[in-house]
């Protein structure tokens, strides 16, 4: 059972970081087609809920380096 309950948790932290990843990336006008949320553990119990940023085009890989940069300038 608490196994379970903290898979649960990091489940959801991981699809909140992802929701407000998301958010900060559309609001700079940037948009990854295949976001998700993925699970890793052992075969006794669960590890990691990780948010998966998946694959873009070399264009918005472009517009993503220009935002951090950005950013990283501040």
């Amino acid at each position: 059972m608490a196994t379970e309950r903290r898979a649960v948790k990091k489940i959801r932290e991981a699809e909140k970081a992802r929701e407000a990843l998301g958010a900060a990336l559309r609001r700079a006008g940037i948009q990854l087609p295949a976001m998700d949320t993925r699970t890793y553990g052992g075969a006794d119990e669960f590890g990691y809920a990780l948010v998966s940023l998946g694959e873009c085009s070399a264009i918005v890989a472009r517009k993503l380096a220009a935002v951090i940069e950005k950013g990283a300038a501040r």
